[in-house]
């Protein structure tokens, strides 16, 4: 075959590879992790919600899915709650809520699988270390608590997902971290000292993990103050935090105030769990810092 005949069938699997390239970025799935304690897990009533927010989440829940402590994916949307008479509702929600709904708006191409794991009252020094041991874990957990280990529980949370996704021949790109968690931690002096290399070692963790050297991390700052370390720790905790932050050009904070009117992030009579308005606006704050992170 002569040179000039085979220059038009090269053009065409050119054009054909750069169309098929083009294709599987529309489609492929940008998947979000997110990791903490109980403000993660959300005490957020869905319907108080307005119901303009409802529809906005009905529209992009056939893109956006939420696996929540290794349950099956599900469209976006709240959570089953078990009444109680701190929080007397049957539908709950975290700040995945009004995160998962922003970055849709802003990407209505695109689809999103957020993978989220979180238990209340957890510390960074302990079940979420990554260099998790039962001394660490016997120091700052209850009793209840001490076997613990989070951080794999979500590992296998995340690779049981992806490997789904291969499996359906779908392609995807883990495109980033939100973290909201240290309350426990600061309510001790052994993990509220140690909180600043601990959380960079989790970050670095993840990373390396997923090879994802610069996968851009957003914390959430902490503002509650009990435990015995309280006149301490919680500034401590959010100090180190901002620190992080600086230090790291793809890890951004979520400033919140230790003003008790909770003005910034409404909160729950409790003083600690943020509330339905709390938990919507700390979504939405997530979501902008994350945005501007990746831009």
């Amino acid at each position: 075959m002569k040179l000039k005949n085979t220059i038009p069938i090269i053009v065409f699997f050119l054009l054909f590879s750069c169309a098929t390239v083009k294709l599987e970025k529309r489609n492929e799935v940008q998947v979000v992790l997110l990791a903490g304690q109980s403000n993660m897990a959300g005490a957020g009533d869905y319907d108080k919600l307005e119901k303009s927010i409802q529809k906005r989440i009905e529209k992009v829940s056939d893109r956006v899915s939420l696996v929540f402590n290794g349950k099956p994916a599900k469209p976006l949307s709240y959570y089953k709650n078990k009444p109680t008479e701190k929080y007397n509702f049957t539908k709950r929600f975290g700040s995945e809520l009004l995160f998962g709904l922003t970055l849709a708006e802003k990407n209505p191409a695109k689809k999103y699988l957020l993978i989220k794991r979180s238990q209340g009252g957890t510390a960074l020094y302990g079940a979420w270390n990554p260099n998790w041991t039962t001394e660490k874990a016997k120091a700052v957990e209850k009793e209840k608590k001490q076997n613990l280990k989070l951080y794999e529980k979500h590992l296998a949370d995340i690779n049981k997902n992806l490997d789904y996704l291969k499996s359906q021949k779908k392609a995807y790109k883990i495109i980033g971290f939100i973290w909201m968690q240290g309350e426990n931690d600061a309510a001790r002096e052994i993990s509220a000292t140690t909180y600043k290399e601990n959380l960079k070692t989790l970050i670095h963790s993840y990373r390396n993990t997923f090879n994802v050297p610069k996968m851009p991390f957003v914390i959430g700052q902490i503002n509650s103050n009990y435990g015995k370390f309280r006149k301490k720790g919680p500034d401590m905790v959010r100090g180190f935090m901002e620190e992080v932050a600086k230090e790291d050009t793809k890890v951004a904070i979520v400033k919140t105030s230790m003003d008790r009117s909770w003005s910034d992030f409404p909160k729950h009579p409790d003083n600690v769990h943020y509330n339905t308005e709390g938990q919507k606006k700390l979504g939405i704050a997530f979501a902008k810092a994350f945005i501007k992170l990746r831009n």
